[in-house]
């Protein structure tokens, strides 16, 4: 057990973390604190949670596969043998720990040491110093059986686990994890990307339509009919797993509707040629618009992930792969083919429950305006302005997500936070959320903008927490 008397500094995180006032104190004790979490967005592997898996050591749990601290690593000046390299376990985090101090400002400052705390009641301050104590205790309680992947979702109160799935994945690990009767639902959100951007790599879309045939049981598929058929079976497998929701990751929305552009762009696709640049956005437009009304067809809610420049250096994309840490903000232009997007399924009323998340905060009042064209009276806030993402998921990002939405919608209305992350030490992340929520809400009642109703205000934070997620997507 480490020894928080010893010359060890004790973390900064008190009860009161971040709460600048007492009313934001009441609200985040009071209501916010014990609501359960809905994790709808995330990245978890489904066959880790079903295999109730048992990490060796922190550095497994932590590090691998997380390039948010890849990326400060390499700012420090850490070698990437130590970040997705061959080095050790132990070598690994000792680098890691020897960034921790140079990461002030930076919200892994904060995550670090609210994970350290919430998961393994570490109270002092990750540094090289500490590395090696903190690193033994929680790796010995990473083999405890009370510390297994379903043990560590239960100790956070997760009620609900939207995992990010490929069409052509099996469920096999969802189908085990529900015949197993575990009390956290881990349900599927269907994420068709790879049928729609892969068009610009004729020979990898050619092996991903061919795999995608195969499992959705549709022979010797050619035309955008059976590309079509071979989506909605597995959109329907996906419903029948308990699916409720899909996703798509977009640097913008496509909206050039030509029906017509888009068959002769996947005829020339799968004949081995890469058709113009006109063809697949029609193809992807068009794809992009049926995937759509699909999800309003089954009451589903679409997410859609907007603005991320991906895989800007290719050195490293090449000798690493995607997703190790190479993305940026984009700086596309979101807002009108967003609108013709939104207004076409909308003008036959076939516009389902919307999510916009934007990646550049430039783009905060033009999300928050859009939702507000298409909320039709139907539901609370059919069209969501989503949190603050990826880059923004940290405290400035959270307070302007939230004053935008706020000045321009209903931040009452707002369905809150997710994780989107790979880690099962992430969820955290909603206890930040949600003293950032509190004690921005505090702040206008201390200086005299609210009223210090602290009943409808507690009401408020506990839906924007839990509630207004729970009845929004139906679980």
């Amino acid at each position: 057990m480490i020894d928080t008397n010893t010359t060890a500094q004790k973390t900064f995180i008190d009860e009161d973390f971040l709460l600048r006032s007492e009313t934001a104190r009441i609200l985040y004790h009071d209501y916010a604190k014990e609501m359960p979490i809905i994790d709808y967005h995330c990245h978890l592997p489904p066959d880790q949670i079903a295999e109730d898996k048992q990490f060796e050591n922190l550095t497994q749990i932590w590090l691998y596969g997380d390039h948010y601290k890849w990326r400060a690593m390499r700012a420090n000046g850490i070698d990437e043998k130590f970040c997705t390299g061959n080095a050790g376990d132990w070598e690994k985090f000792e680098q890691w720990a020897a960034t921790v101090p140079y990461t002030m400002r930076n919200p892994l400052y904060h995550w670090t040491h609210l994970e350290l705390l919430r998961y393994f009641d570490v109270d002092i301050i990750l540094n090289k110093d500490t590395a090696r104590e903190i690193y033994d205790e929680c790796s010995a309680k990473l083999k405890q059986k009370d510390f297994s992947v379903r043990s560590l979702l239960k100790r956070m109160n997760v009620k609900v686990i939207c995992t990010t799935d490929d069409p052509t994945d099996s469920l096999q690990y969802h189908q085990q994890i529900q015949d197993s009767g575990f009390d956290i639902k881990v349900l599927p959100t269907f994420r068709p990307d790879k049928a729609m951007l892969l068009i610009d790599s004729p020979t990898d879309f050619q092996e991903y339509l061919n795999k995608l045939f195969q499992v959705a049981g549709v022979s010797n598929g050619s035309t955008y009919e059976d590309l079509l058929a071979a989506l909605k079976n597995r959109h329907d497998f996906f419903a029948e797993m308990g699916g409720r929701l899909s996703d798509h990751g977009l640097e913008h929305i496509y909206a050039s509707f030509d029906e017509a552009a888009a068959r002769t762009a996947l005829a020339e696709t799968l004949s081995g040629k890469t058709s113009s640049a006109e063809l697949r956005t029609a193809f992807k437009s068009v794809l992009l618009y049926d995937l759509a009304k699909m999800d309003h067809s089954k009451e589903w809610a679409q997410q859609f992930h907007l603005g991320a420049l991906r895989n800007n250096n290719s050195r490293m994309l090449n000798k690493l792969g995607p997703d190790t840490g190479w993305d940026s903000i984009g700086d596309y232009s979101q807002a009108q083919a967003l609108s013709k997007f939104l207004n076409k399924l909308d003008s036959t009323d076939q516009l389902a429950k919307t999510v916009l998340y934007n990646l550049n905060p430039g783009d905060n009042e033009v999300l928050a305006t859009m939702t507000g064209n298409f909320n039709d009276g139907t539901i609370p806030g059919k069209m969501q302005f989503g949190s603050g993402w990826w880059f923004l998921d940290q405290k400035d990002g959270m307070e302007k997500q939230m004053n935008a939405l706020s000045n321009i919608g209903l931040l009452s209305r707002f369905v809150g936070m997710l994780t989107d992350s790979r880690s099962f030490l992430s969820y955290p992340r909603h206890e930040y959320f949600r003293r950032i929520l509190c004690n921005l809400i505090g702040t206008d009642v201390e200086n005299g903008e609210l009223p210090k109703d602290i009943p409808w205000l507690g009401k408020l934070v506990q839906d924007i927490s839990y509630y207004n997620a729970k009845n929004y997507f139906g679980f």
